[in-house]
Parts: structure tokens; C-alpha cells; sequence
């Protein structure tokens, strides 16, 4: 059995190890009855930090998430040391803000998101699918399932959405592969730690960049997109600047891009895997589908952690806390809490506990804004897929990103 004086969620070694393994450690963390603090990783140009404490209970997860007057997002919350205040900025967005400001640009990006505009982009994503596959069948793929099938749709429905054209597709995702690359040296130049920082802000800069020059000319000549609805809202007074109309893009298209393209390629290699789950999802498609959108989800967990910094001493769950702790939410260790779901490792798409899941985040004001489109993204698109490729299947192992934060696959050997 793994000792839990062998476990160290910092290595980067621990996250390039096999994945049973990682659950196991997860499976001994929350054995703990107390919390465990780990060191900080070593980041070029960034003090270390006094450490962290791991959140791998899903009633620990929980119940931070629903407390952000403890436990807030604005000190970071996709970066476990305090990064620089451009960086922060850049890459937080709103998800590293707390009230009243994030309540500010929430209000504005619901208001954006219009009854007419959300009609709009679900009937788009049924269009968009139907054209992904209608290429596959044409016989235009490459053999890499991301590439061909997964990366396509949220890419396209997030840049029509924005009026973002499909000449600057391309840089749209070599920029969010870059932020999410996590340690993976093919985007980001792990061999000279000092360029880290500088790569990642020039991608940061690219997609504000796009996006801000868009938000100009769509101010002088507004059309039915969203950055027309983003950069003419105006509530009680209050509009975005660029600064957060570029913050918001970065954010939506790295969290609507990255996140729903990996649980698209996630769930294609997990129903080859399982061919009796496959089996009992084609038996009844539409009775069935919702739970196995939400089991790929929790199984999976794109997202693997966020953070929080406790603003002032307290106690989660009979543990104290002090004021300024780093908490980190491991949303992969919740959502295989044995307390919670019943056998946690099986995928199982008929589970009558998967709603409890938190692979969109807790509960608060920090679940992900994007969960209803992501779920229609990935409802969608097996459904074209299992309804012109019924014994569609991967060929090979899955290419993992190397990274602790994203469980992504970079490549997926597939066949129709």
C-alpha cells in the first residue's frame, strides 16, 4: 500500500506516472483525517511560496467551493504559486477574481449570453458536427482523432460565436496549447526555465491582441456576435474594458476549447475501452446520453485542480485553516471519493450518483459559466458520430499532455 510520506503532488514525475498509481495516492490522501501541505513547485522568476494544502475529499471540495468569503479566487486560482500581476491577469480572468468584480463581469457576460444568441449557437453546434463528420466520411481525416474530430467543434463554435474568422483559427489554438501546456516540452520550452514565463505571456498576448482589435471595430460597426454583445453591454453604468474583454476571450476560448475537446477525445478512447458501456449507450442514445456526458466528465476530470487562499482563520470541515493558506481543490481525487460514488473507478454510464461530480467545479459562484454548452458540444457530437460511424474506435494509446493542472490528450489513433 502507498505511504502517504511517498507522495508528492509537486513532482512532475508523480503526474507523468501511470494513472493507477496517481489514484491510488489520492485513495490513501483521503484516508488522511486531517489535510496534507505540500511544497511549492519551482517557478522561473517567481518567489517560492510557503507551500499548499491538497483538497482531495469531495466534502472538502465542497464546501470550499461554496464558502468564497473563506476561500477566494482573486490572490490565484490556476496557479498554485503567486504569479506575477500581468500574468495573474491575463490567464485568471474571472476565475481568479472574487466579488464585487467578478459579480461585474459575470452580470455582463449573462447578460451577453441572450435567449436568442444561446438558441443560436445550440443550433449551430448541430450543423458544425454534421460537417465534422461528413469530412471524416469523405475520407479527409488524418488518423488523429483530437485533430479531426475533437479540437474541431468547440474551436469553431467559440470563434463563430466571437466573430473570430477561420483565417486565425490556427493561432487560436497554438496559443491555448501553449497556456495549458502545463511541462509538455513540445509547446513550451521546459529546457530553459527562464522562457516559460515570456512564452506564455506572448501567448497570452496574441489571443488579447485578436480579440481587442475586434472589440474596436465591433463598437464602431456592432453585428449579432457576442464580442458586439460583450464590448455594447452596458449594466447599471458598468461595461467591460479591453483589458477584461481580452482577460474573458482568453479565458473562454482556453477553458471552451481545451476542456470539451479533451472530454470529446477522453470519451472515444474510454467507449472503446468499454465496449459494453458503448453497447448500453447505442441500446437507448437519448435516454442515456446526458449520464454518460456527465460520467466522461467526472471520470476524467479535465480540469484536475483550482486554487484557493483563505482570507481569514477558519476551519473546513473541523480543520483549521489560517488566514493566507493555499488551499488546492483536487477535483480528479473528489471525484473518485469512495464516500461519494459507489465503486469511483468503474466507468459507468448507467451511476445514479454522477450528478454529485464537480468536474465543472463546486458549488458557488465559481462553476464553470460554459458547463450547459459543453454539455451539448459533447452530447452532440456522439451523437453524429455514433449515428454514421457506429464501431468508430480508437486504434492505439492516447498521447498525453505532460501537465498537472489540464488531463489532456494531444493525439488518438482512431478508426472509423
Amino acid at each position: 500500500m502507498l505511504k502517504v510520506e511517498d507522495i508528492n503532488l509537486t513532482d512532475v514525475e508523480f503526474w507523468n506516472g501511470p494513472r493507477e498509481r496517481r489514484h491510488e495516492a489520492f485513495r490513501a490522501l483521503r484516508r488522511e483525517p486531517g489535510l496534507i501541505r505540500f511544497e511549492e513547485p519551482e517557478v522561473p522568476l517567481v518567489p517560492r511560496g510557503p507551500g499548499y494544502y491538497a483538497l482531495t475529499r469531495h466534502a472538502d471540495v465542497v464546501e470550499a467551493s461554496r464558502r468564497p468569503q473563506d476561500f477566494c479566487s482573486g490572490r490565484g486560482a490556476i496557479s498554485i504559486p503567486d504569479m506575477p500581476g500581468d500574468l495573474h491577469e491575463f490567464f485568471g480572468s474571472m476565475i481568479s477574481m472574487d466579488d464585487p468584480r467578478h459579480a461585474k463581469i459575470r452580470r455582463i457576460v449573462s447578460r451577453a449570453f441572450s435567449p436568442r444568441m444561446i438558441q443560436r449557437f445550440e443550433d449551430q453546434v448541430e450543423a458544425v458536427a454534421a460537417q465534422i463528420v461528413e469530412r471524416v466520411a469523405a475520407g479527409e481525416g488524418t488518423g488523429d482523432f483530437v485533430h479531426d474530430v475533437a479540437v474541431r467543434l468547440p474551436l469553431k463554435i467559440i470563434c463563430d460565436l466571437m466573430g473570430i474568422g477561420e483565417e486565425h483559427y490556427d493561432t487560436v489554438v497554438n496559443a491555448t496549447n501553449v497556456i495549458l501546456a502545463g511541462h509538455d516540452e513540445e509547446f513550451l520550452p521546459t529546457g530553459n526555465p527562464e522562457e516559460v514565463p515570456l512564452a506564455l505571456f506572448a501567448a497570452g498576448q496574441t489571443l488579447k491582441e485578436l480579440v481587442e482589435d475586434l472589440g474596436r471595430r465591433r463598437r464602431e460597426n456592432p453585428t449579432d456576435d457576442l464580442t458586439s454583445a460583450l464590448v455594447t453591454a452596458n449594466i447599471d453604468g458598468e461595461s467591460l474594458t479591453d483589458q477584461e474583454l481580452g482577460s474573458f476571450f482568453i479565458l473562454l476560448v482556453v477553458a471552451g476549447n481545451e476542456t470539451t475537446r479533451n472530454a470529446i477525445a477522453h470519451g472515444l478512447d474510454l467507449f472503446t475501452r468499454h465496449p459494453g458501456q458503448r453497447a448500453a449507450l447505442l441500446e437507448d442514445f437519448e435516454g442515456r446520453v446526458a449520464g454518460a456526458v456527465e460520467e466522461i466528465v467526472r471520470y476524467v476530470s479535465p480540469v484536475i485542480w483550482m486554487r484557493r487562499t483563505a482570507t481569514r482563520d477558519t476551519e473546513l470541515n473541523g480543520v483549521p485553516v489560517r488566514e493566507g493558506d493555499k488551499l488546492v481543490l483536487y477535483y480528479a481525487s473528489a471525484n473518485r471519493d469512495e464516500t461519494v460514488f459507489r465503486n469511483p473507478d468503474a466507468f459507468d454510464i448507467l451511476r445514479d450518483d454522477v450528478k454529485e461530480h464537480v468536474g465543472f467545479g463546486g458549488p458557488g459562484p465559481h462553476f464553470c459559466l460554459g458547463a450547459h454548452l459543453a454539455r451539448r458540444e459533447i452530447t452532440v457530437m456522439f451523437r453524429e458520430l455514433f449515428r454514421r460511424f457506429p464501431d468508430i474506435r480508437a486504434t492505439g494509446e492516447p498521447e498525453r499532455l505532460r501537465s498537472s493542472f489540464i488531463n489532456g490528450i494531444k493525439r488518438l489513433p482512431y478508426t472509423v
